[in-house]
């Protein structure tokens, strides 16, 4: 019962957000219209790319989730031997190097993109 009412209400969290998002974005281009200005910053044309490649942002997006999974996997393998060697509390020491390994990759992601970005321009 207690596992239905939070998936239920994490739904409704999200709907609410696409709700709340779609219906100012709306409201705003309408006022835009409305008093003649410049509409034309919401219809930008896309760099060309071959079919299959990835988009600048894809790119990024993937790194980072590789990242993290990487993270979590150390983390996972790091806590284990915290508990096996130095006989720590197994939650508080997997879960400490979970997010502490993950927060790592998310840095390192964000420094490669950094990078990469100004490789770019």
């Amino acid at each position: 019962m207690e596992v239905s009412i939070v998936f239920i209400s994490l739904f409704i969290v999200v709907f609410g957000i696409f709700y709340l998002y779609y219906t100012t974005r709306h409201k705003e281009r309408l006022a835009l219209i409305e008093s003649d200005k410049d509409v034309s910053m919401f219809y930008t044309e896309k760099p060309n790319r071959r079919p299959g490649q990835p988009s600048h942002v894809g790119k990024f997006v993937i790194l980072n989730l590789a990242l993290i999974s990487i993270g979590v996997g150390v983390g996972i393998l790091l806590g284990n031997a915290l508990v096996a060697v130095l006989g720590m509390h197994e939650e508080v020491a997997i879960t400490a190097s979970i997010f502490l390994t993950a927060g790592i990759g998310l840095l390192v992601g964000y420094y490669m993109t950094k990078k990469e970005e100004k490789i770019a321009e």
